[in-house]
């Protein structure tokens, strides 16, 4: 516990977006994912799972000790503590999704099922990565641990994405046809996802919760949703919440291919 006291110590100056901790944290992402990738373009089965284990446990290892940290009043270093629970801080956002998906990964056998979590992966959650990573907004706090447990969790949100991507290359990025089956099986599991998303919202409205940021309860923070949130009836809203994220995913996919067919032509030149 004594580490978790010396990480929930508070900082004068927080990190800003693209002040020194996050021009580093961003860089070390792109460089290990690049490096990673290169040396691990070919890997086994056996490797990409045990590697997709490995991601896994670090997530989960994070998010106990996010979920610790939100929960626990620390009195200094060497102070009393007091627990409490505010189910907003529960991890069931798009950034949380790799807690519930990657074990499917993991373990499941070759198939429909596995590719959908991939196909998920390499795109709704590797968008939402990026989109943290380089426009980090208010995800800085005071607290040392949080700063670094966000930085290395969405950074990883982009290595998954990416090394995704190579794994399957071969498999679903060499037509239009396997790449549109590739991109339809991640917007199902999408569509599941955010389903538990608004049960749960409406399950836990009293703890004003607010999951995939779609709760008819909670205002939405998000940039231009927040705004279409205000303006526009609810069913509008949420219209717009899932087609415009499986826009994205789709855009995401054609990038890939675009991506994938330049560098397999590098190669065979």
């Amino acid at each position: 516990m004594g580490l978790i006291r010396w990480l929930a110590t508070e900082i004068e100056n927080p990190p800003v977006p693209y002040g020194w901790y996050h021009l580093i944290m961003l860089f070390l992402t792109i460089g290990l994912t690049i490096v990673f990738c290169i040396f691990n373009k070919n890997a086994s089965d056996k490797k990409f799972r045990r590697t997709i284990l490995i991601c896994w446990i670090i997530f989960v290892v994070l998010e106990l000790y996010k979920q610790i940290t939100y929960s626990t009043n620390w009195e200094g270093i060497n102070g009393a503590t007091s627990t409490y629970y505010e189910w907003y801080f529960f991890p069931m956002q798009f950034c949380s999704s790799p807690f519930y998906v990657l074990p499917f990964i993991a373990f499941l056998p070759e198939g429909k099922v596995r590719d959908a979590f991939m196909s998920f992966v390499s795109t709704f959650v590797l968008f939402a990565g990026i989109a943290v990573m380089f426009y980090p907004n208010d995800v800085f706090t005071y607290q040392i641990g949080i700063n670094i447990q966000t930085m290395v969790h969405h950074g990883m949100q982009v290595f998954l994405g990416v090394f995704i991507i190579v794994y399957n290359r071969k498999k679903y990025f060499s037509n239009i046809k396997d790449i549109i089956i590739y991109c339809l099986l991640g917007v199902a599991v999408f569509a599941g996802l955010a389903v538990i998303a608004i049960i749960l919202n409406e399950a836990l409205v009293k703890q004003y919760v607010n999951f995939f940021f779609i709760s008819r309860h909670v205002p939405c923070s998000l940039p231009i949703l927040g705004t279409i949130y205000t303006k526009a009836p609810y069913a509008i809203f949420l219209i717009t919440y899932l087609f415009g994220f499986m826009l994205i995913a789709a855009i995401f996919t054609a990038i890939e291919l675009l991506c994938v067919r330049l560098t397999s032509k590098k190669a065979n030149a």
